[in-house]
């Protein structure tokens, strides 16, 4: 049996596992990825890569490759049947919020090519075609085998994540409860090219009294991915015949040649733990959902990125093994309203109910056209390109381990505009974040040698800008960022070193320096 030791050994080399993978190399973490397929995935899949995800892509160095690579939809078309009620620009939404405002999109095969190669620029690889056969804990870590073309294959870490998908092998054998439910009607997704019926140029969503469809360009010639529900009798198989026929009638929507077409069952679950000890669960391995809104993917590659800069504080000696608890307590609340809100989505466009039906049948034709004019002119627009972009996503800051318990008094309190938010995008600010390391910011007038002074105290670089009080970064005051570019702390100048230094890894100084 051939042997491997490791700090963390990643299953599944899907988005979620490469991104893991590919931070964890950039970090100087030492990683086993392992997958059960024979190579990367060939099928489109997921393809919807929203704002913060590129900007995670940003801090990875690989933005440009998924901008060549991509497809930018900067408008939503919505319509009732085979009718188009106009553009909605969700780009212009995120302008001044985002360097990548607008939905880009790059199907999830493109995704994992471009994590892998640079997982393979930083000496990274994958053990294809080894499948997880067991895994045992104990005080140390984790034994896990392989089975493999060349024999099983033993790996001993310290930390293990899965990010085996839906199905994950590595909750199963960590006996982690999957909760949640499975719709009962029956979702297609193709890939064609040649469409004729709804625009080229923007992501299309229809609706209709028993069914919609949801398409998203993806290049040239009418490519397009096409995704819907067809109203059949319980445990009746869908054939590509039959949805051609239902677009067409219900939509106006055809095409001249299918690339791939596949039909499944919508699951909406979260597991009941994103950690249990030396295990993780990230991706789809800890929540699964409908597409709706195009979240799945990138919740996995931000579960990663969350997860890759506590594995590499804990496993360099900066902080203790306490501080991975806050992956759960950040992760698994954001997994669980998506879930909901997918979940509530999801249930009105396929309900039977007769509300629902009327509901669908009356206000897409009474109020879409009223509401495409006017919702870009609301304040609240950029409030609904932030939930969907997923830039403001909020973590509790000032407690060592948040509940994720929505009934808590600490989930009542009102939530800070800077603190626990991604840092707000000022334009140049976003620069120093691909050092990827805790940091000072400080906005307007402020006495370079007091900055000094504060970076120098606290042992981490120190940035100024210009003035940002639109943005919520108040003059005088000093931000604690973290590297995975949330805001953890601010405090006055005055006061920045004694209160600020409590927000960093509680092993941080005196250990740091010796492993950057």
């Amino acid at each position: 049996m051939r042997e491997l030791r490791t700090d963390v050994l990643i299953v599944g080399a899907g988005p979620t596992g490469l991104m893991l993978a590919a931070w964890l190399a950039k970090l100087g973490v030492n990683a086993v990825l392992v997958d059960g397929k024979g190579g990367p995935t060939r099928e489109s899949r997921a393809l919807g890569v929203h704002s913060r995800s590129m900007e995670i892509y940003d801090q990875l160095g690989v933005v440009d490759r998924v901008l060549a690579e991509g497809y930018a939809a900067v408008t939503i078309r919505p319509g009732y049947e085979n009718r188009s009620f106009g553009a909605v620009p969700i780009g212009r939404f995120g302008e001044g919020l985002t360097p990548y405002p607008g939905l880009h999109v790059l199907e999830q095969s493109r995704n994992e090519r471009i994590l892998l190669e640079r997982l393979e620029e930083r000496g990274g690889s994958v053990e294809w075609d080894h499948p997880l056969t067991s895994l045992a804990t104990d005080d140390d870590g984790v034994t896990a085998e392989c089975s493999g073309p060349s024999g099983p294959l033993r790996v001993r870490a310290r930390f293990c994540v899965g990010a085996d998908g839906g199905s994950s092998a590595v909750r199963k054998l960590s006996a982690i409860p999957f909760e949640g439910l499975t719709n009962q009607h029956t979702f297609y997704v193709a890939d064609v090219l040649g469409v004729r019926g709804i625009a080229e140029d923007s992501a299309n969503l229809r609706f209709g009294a028993e069914e919609f469809l949801l398409g998203f360009p993806m290049g040239a010639d009418g490519h397009h991915r096409l995704l819907g529900v067809l109203r059949t009798a319980p445990g009746t198989d869908v054939s590509e015949s039959v949805a051609l026929q239902r677009l067409d009638a219900v939509f106006g929507v055809t095409y001249r040649e299918r690339l791939w077409f596949s039909t499944y069952r919508i699951h909406h679950r979260v597991a009941a733990r994103f950690r249990q000890g030396p295990v993780f669960l990230a991706g789809d391995a800890g929540h699964v959902h409908s597409p709706v809104g195009a979240q799945g993917m990138n919740t996995g590659l931000q579960d990663a990125h969350n997860l890759a800069f506590k594995l590499a504080d804990v496993i360099q000696g900066r902080a203790s093994e306490s501080l991975l608890d806050r992956y759960e307590s950040e992760r698994r609340p954001v997994a669980l309203r998506l879930v909901n809100s997918t979940d509530r989505v999801f249930a009105l466009v396929t309900s039977d109910r007769p509300l629902a039906r009327t509901v669908r049948r009356v206000l897409p034709r009474l109020f879409a056209p009223v509401a495409i004019r006017l919702v870009p002119r609301l304040p609240i627009a950029p409030r609904l390109f932030g939930y969907l972009s997923q830039i403001r996503i909020h973590y509790w800051m000032n407690d060592a381990v948040p509940s994720p318990d929505a009934s808590s008094t600490r989930a009542r309190r009102r939530r800070g505009r800077v603190v626990g938010r991604r840092l707000p995008w000022t334009g140049p600010n976003f620069e120093p974040l691909r050092s990827a390391t805790w940091q000072v910011h400080t906005y307007g007038e402020m006495d370079s040698e007091v900055a000094a002074a504060v970076g120098h105290a606290l042992q981490v670089p120190v940035h100024s800008f210009a003035a940002a009080a639109d943005k919520g970064l108040e003059a005088g005051t000093c931000y604690l960022v973290r590297p995975d570019g949330f805001v953890a702390g601010a405090a006055p100048v005055e006061t920045a070193v004694s209160r600020l230094r409590e927000m960093l890894p509680d092993r941080w100084f005196g250990s740091h320096q010796a492993s950057t």
